[in-house]
């Protein structure tokens, strides 16, 4: 598979919360992690997914946001992983920070002021956040 979605997790669906217009989708990954995505109940439908169900999630880049000093902060978001700067690579306007979350990495896109302002580095530590609407969940032929 192709994609330009820069982060995608394969997986098998742990658990289908089923709503009147949309699901909560859990999604095990590697490293004993789960994401969680939520599809309209027609997706759900047309994608067959069933506990155990093969599938993949993709997040693009932008819609992932970094947090330094979380500790005692609760977010909305659904999706939280912590984990370390891999490499801070920095553009014109944007910077592309790699974070390492166990066996896995994130790609997240943010502007070079919040990496100067957050003070990353590689080695810093940070929380990757990012909402289960943000998520898109696609299943193999």
């Amino acid at each position: 598979m192709k994609t330009s979605a820069r982060n995608q997790f394969f997986g098998q669906v742990k658990s289908i919360q089923v709503g009147a217009v949309n699901d909560a989708v859990e999604i095990s990954i590697a490293g004993g992690h789960s994401i969680i995505a939520t599809v309209t109940c027609e997706s759900t439908q047309e994608l067959g997914l069933k506990i155990g169900s093969e599938v993949f999630a993709l997040i693009k880049a932008s819609d992932i946001i970094l947090v330094s000093e979380a500790e005692n902060v609760r977010f909305s978001a659904r999706n939280q992983f912590a984990g370390i700067v891999a490499r801070v690579q920095k553009g014109g306007v944007n910077s592309e920070v790699v974070v390492t979350i166990g066996d896995s990495t994130l790609a997240v896109v943010i502007t070079n002021d919040s990496v100067e302002s957050l003070q990353l580095e590689e080695g810093s530590a940070v929380t990757a956040i990012f909402k289960a609407s943000n998520v898109i969940v696609g299943c193999p032929l």
